[in-house]
């Protein structure tokens, strides 16, 4: 599968339009349930001090594109951002959708239409506020798990969500470059690539939290100086930093507070704590599993989605006592932490996909459930883990 999304990177790079389909149908996000509005910017990190590891890129320093949902003063006169780009749409659709996600709809959605709830540049609530992280799935862009970050902002946390370039469908960079997934072999059945994904994620977490205490101190990280929200910068309260993180990405959240004191708490959405030896049997822990931490870690898991590798390490990372919780959701599977909770809810209703591959992705759990279930788990442990 994943040497079949490689081979298409040349032939997506040359599309800038998803194919035209009759009345393509809009994913559908839910609004945020906090009490302020929400505003997004991006910026575009470069680390000159260390290149990247990905064969599409050897050679170059190591780019990164985080999104940040943060607090708002007004939204009024700031455009609603989109949940992708069109041109980071137009791959999506055609990359993530048919490979990457075979349950998705191969047609008739227009995966750039789907409008989120945050304004592009608004100025910043003021007050300092806590900061969040998020790691994605492995595979899937930042934008598939908008609509949590969204929430969490509207609580009062600046939420800034990365990308880990090469190793995603797609990031789209300021200049209009697209970079689509380059791993030479899949993470799931090569146990050394999965190691070394993990290591460069966790290398791009410390240096993106490098980049945050740039910007706390009133400096620009941004690689083309591109102007800044107003006040963004006097939101960051970097002594209350959290992290969660979806399958890779929670593996790296457990990990990335293991090894950074600046990280106080963390959520793993469904991620192994091993590094497997071969697929879906367990491996040589983490040292997060091994030794334990001396900082709050929330595991969450699914029925759906159970392996001896999860059983494993969480058993393993929860022996270490009470610091760790584990919660699991019932009727629900891998995917019902991201944006494919509601979307794939609103494509069945509009005769997209059948139910049965809903079900594959996100579990029989309906969104109308399991979107406040997720919020709510996720916004309450860092609002108790993460206040003064």
């Amino acid at each position: 599968m994943l040497r079949k999304i490689i081979g298409m990177t040349a032939a997506l790079l040359a599309m800038s339009t998803v194919p035209a389909v009759a009345e393509p149908e809009a994913g559908l996000l839910p609004a945020p349930t906090g009490p302020h509005k929400v505003g997004v910017t991006t910026l575009h990190l470069v680390d000159h001090q260390r290149t990247d590891p990905w064969p599409d890129a050897v050679g170059k320093p190591r780019e990164l594109v985080v999104s940040v949902h943060y607090p708002a003063r007004s939204v009024r006169g700031y455009p609603v951002a989109p949940q992708m780009t069109p041109q980071a749409a137009a791959v999506f659709g055609q990359l993530d959708a048919v490979y990457g996600h075979p349950e998705l709809p191969k047609s008739g959605v227009d995966w750039a239409a789907t409008k989120t709830h945050s304004h592009v540049g608004a100025p910043a609530l003021p007050g300092r506020r806590p900061v969040l992280l998020y790691s994605t799935g492995g595979g899937d862009p930042r934008t598939i798990n908008t609509a949590l970050a969204e929430d969490l902002a509207s609580r009062g946390f600046v939420v800034v969500s990365m990308d880990h370039p090469g190793e995603t469908s797609e990031v789209e960079f300021p200049d209009g470059r697209v970079r689509t997934i380059a791993l030479p072999e899949d993470p799931r059945v090569k146990p050394a690539i999965f190691r070394d994904m993990i290591a460069v994620r966790l290398t791009d977490t410390k240096f993106v939290l490098d980049q945050l205490e740039v910007l706390a101190a009133g400096g620009n990280p941004d690689a083309a100086g591109r102007e800044l929200p107003r006040d963004l910068a006097r939101s960051l309260d970097l002594r209350r930093i959290g992290m969660y993180g979806h399958s890779a990405g929670g593996t790296t959240a457990s990990q990335a507070m293991y090894d950074d004191p600046r990280i106080d708490a963390a959520v793993n959405l469904e991620g192994h704590l091993d590094y497997a030896v071969e697929p879906g049997k367990p491996g040589e822990l983490l040292p997060v599993a091994r030794d334990g931490v001396d900082r709050p870690l929330f595991l969450v898991g699914t029925d759906g989605y159970l392996d001896d590798r999860y059983r494993t390490s969480w058993a393993a990372m929860l022996s270490h006592g009470p610091r760790t919780r584990h919660h699991q959701i019932s009727h629900a599977t891998h995917w019902v932490f991201t944006d494919f909770a509601p979307m794939t809810e609103a494509f069945v209703n509009a005769r997209l996909m059948p139910e049965q591959d809903r079900v594959k992705l996100v579990g029989e759990i309906r969104a109308e459930r399991s979107v406040p279930v997720v919020r709510d788990l996720v916004g309450a442990f860092f609002q108790r883990t993460l206040r003064r």
